[in-house]
C-alpha cells in the first residue's frame, strides 16, 4: 500500500513537470531581422533557392573539396556543398 502511494506520487510529480515549457528571450534580436524560416533550409538545391528567393546579389566561386559556394543576399548568405544548401546565416 505504501509502495503504491509512493509510486503514484512519483508519477504525479514527473507528469506535472512534463507539461511545462519555458520561453527563451534573446537580447539584441530586432524585429526586422530575418527569422530562420525567411532563409533557405539545409538540403535545398541551388535551383530551388534561386526560384524561391530570387537571384543573389553576389555569387562566390566554389572553393575547396568538397566545393563550397557562397551566395549573398541582402539579409542572409547561403553556403552550398556542391549544389545543396548546408547553411544559411543572417547578415549584419
Amino acid at each position: 500500500m505504501v509502495k503504491t502511494i509512493t509510486t503514484t506520487l512519483a508519477v504525479l510529480v514527473l507528469a506535472s513537470s512534463v507539461g511545462r515549457a519555458d520561453t527563451l528571450l534573446l537580447a539584441g534580436i530586432q524585429a526586422d531581422q530575418p527569422t530562420a524560416s525567411a532563409r533557405p533550409r539545409a538540403g535545398m538545391s541551388m535551383t530551388a533557392v534561386e526560384s524561391t528567393y530570387g537571384a543573389p546579389t553576389d555569387r562566390r566561386s566554389a572553393i575547396g573539396e568538397p566545393p563550397i559556394t557562397r551566395w549573398d543576399y541582402p539579409t542572409f548568405s547561403v553556403y552550398f556543398e556542391h549544389d545543396l544548401v548546408v547553411h544559411a546565416v543572417a547578415r549584419r
